[in-house]
């Protein structure tokens, strides 16, 4: 029978710790000389016993603020949750929407807003020719001051200028309902999803170890003409989101 190594079966009482609540979301774990120093252990065995926490998506190892315990707070996210926002003039967007509906405070927070040239993949979703210039929204969706998944959106030139989207000011109402103000309502969409592990950049922005799975959402959005209005794509934590698909018809109404 193998031996267990010292840095599992720390990181295995640790793991029930943070299960019980003595370490809760958003709690610091001793520091790893502290740590090391208390259990008669070597800083590297501590080191590898966070790296497994880390690697198992329990904590996040942040540049001075130490090692933090994750909110791995399931958020339930529902497509119904795009048909509240269509009119214009509310103060909620999709977002805000699904987080207020649970108690929570959520919000956008934008990254940035830039005219780049679109590559093949985003022009195919779009309608547009390789290398057509598009506006591109990037921005973290919180949970109070934490980040729970990032959105990367794409629009057409005019339609970014005629719905207000091509400043870098979080759109009230979300941008659904700046789209039917301008006249452009959205009627229908496609939405994939898939799933894969992060990138060493991903991980980083979502404070995720390596070996949390990301969920890789692309909606496309069209007008009642059939255009295309939006491409979004959101990349989020496995752990920390369920997606609803409720109710949707299954054939044309007798």
């Amino acid at each position: 029978m193998s031996k267990i190594p010292t840095y599992q079966k720390l990181a295995m009482e640790l793991h029930t710790l943070i299960e019980q609540g003595t370490y809760p979301p958003g709690s610091t774990l001793p520091r790893i000389t502290d740590l090391a120093e208390q259990r008669g252990l070597n800083e590297h065995t501590v080191r590898q016993a966070y790296a497994w926490l880390e690697a198992k998506g329990l904590v996040s190892v942040l540049k001075r603020h130490g090692t933090i315990v994750r909110d791995r707070t399931t958020i339930r996210v529902s497509l119904s949750r795009y048909g509240k926002v269509l009119a214009p003039g509310g103060s909620r967007g999709p977002w805000e929407t699904a987080t207020f509906e649970l108690g929570l405070a959520g919000r956008m927070a934008m990254v940035g807003v830039e005219q780049i040239a679109a590559d093949q993949s985003v022009a195919t979703a779009l309608g547009v020719e390789p290398g057509t210039t598009v506006h591109r929204r990037r921005r973290r969706a919180l949970i109070d001051d934490e980040i729970h998944h990032l959105q990367t959106a794409f629009y057409p030139p005019d339609i970014a200028d005629r719905a207000g989207l091509t400043g870098a000011e979080t759109i009230v109402g979300g941008i659904y309902g700046a789209m039917t103000a301008a006249g452009w309502p959205p009627v229908e969409l496609d939405e994939t999803v898939r799933a894969r592990m992060p990138e060493p950049d991903e991980a980083a922005e979502l404070h995720i170890g390596n070996g949390v799975p990301l969920l890789l959402v692309e909606r496309i959005t069209r007008d009642r003409t059939g255009r295309t209005v939006e491409l979004l794509r959101i990349t989020a934590p496995a752990d920390r989101i369920e997606l609803s698909y409720d109710r949707l018809p299954l054939g044309e109404a007798s």
